[in-house]
């Protein structure tokens, strides 16, 4: 996945989840931060952050997205809309093999998962989870208490349960990590809920990504470790 039209800032505040000012073009500018998650490692005052500009005559209350940061030397995307955008590109050109049927945002019973698939007679439900959330190289989600992945997790056991395919594919928006945890510390319940996908078969995927200031491409894998502390 590519942005159109990037530039460089110097991170300043964030007053709320949605908003960030940043210096850059020339000025302080308004930016939405296309992630609600904390993200208190990252965007420390003065970080360097990518931004992306919207489209000429787009409307819209910011003309800036914040999509990425600078942790030290390593470039980190913190866009939460590019992991899907990442994994959708990925599986067209055969990520996890050729599918008879793909679809994005699929709901089934009382859960709408990120794909759905069709292979063989199977069905697959995949459920994608973006990554930024970095310690001395191990890699960890969430990075706040989420009841809404847990609830993912839930139908992807439901499915398997069925005798259906269920993957969880963690995005690592970085390009390298020693390995991938939960982060039970910020959410006990979120890790407990992937310990019981893992037992009851559903599939764990985590992929680093090739990411350059305006593109980010699904890369090596990661191991998992559902029971480390990170």
């Amino acid at each position: 996945m590519k942005y159109e039209s990037i530039c460089e800032g110097r991170f300043i505040s964030r007053p709320n989840r949605f908003i960030a000012y940043v210096e850059a073009d020339g000025g302080e500018q308004v930016c939405h931060v296309k992630n609600t998650g904390r993200c208190r490692e990252l965007l420390v005052p003065d970080a360097r952050v990518i931004l992306s500009r919207a489209a000429e005559g787009a409307k819209r209350k910011t003309a800036y997205d914040l999509i990425a940061v600078y942790k030290n030397d390593m470039l980190i995307n913190m866009d939460s809309a590019a992991p899907n955008a990442a994994v959708h590109e990925w599986l067209e050109n055969g990520g996890l093999g050729e599918f008879q049927q793909l679809r994005p945002e699929y709901k089934y019973g009382d859960s709408r998962f990120d794909f759905y698939g069709e292979r063989n007679g199977k069905r697959i439900f995949m459920e994608v989870k973006g990554v930024t959330l970095e310690n001395n190289g191990i890699v960890s989600f969430p990075d706040a208490p989420t009841e809404r992945g847990r609830k993912h997790i839930e139908g992807l056991i439901r499915c398997v349960s069925e005798g259906h395919e269920g993957y969880i594919i963690f995005v690592v928006q970085m390009e390298k990590a020693e390995y991938f945890t939960p982060n039970r510390k910020t959410d006990p319940a979120f890790a407990e809920a992937l310990e019981r996908a893992e037992k009851s078969g559903v599939k764990i995927i985590c992929r680093s990504c090739n990411v350059t200031e305006n593109s980010m491409v699904i890369g090596g894998e990661i191991p998992v470790k559902i029971n480390e502390k990170a």
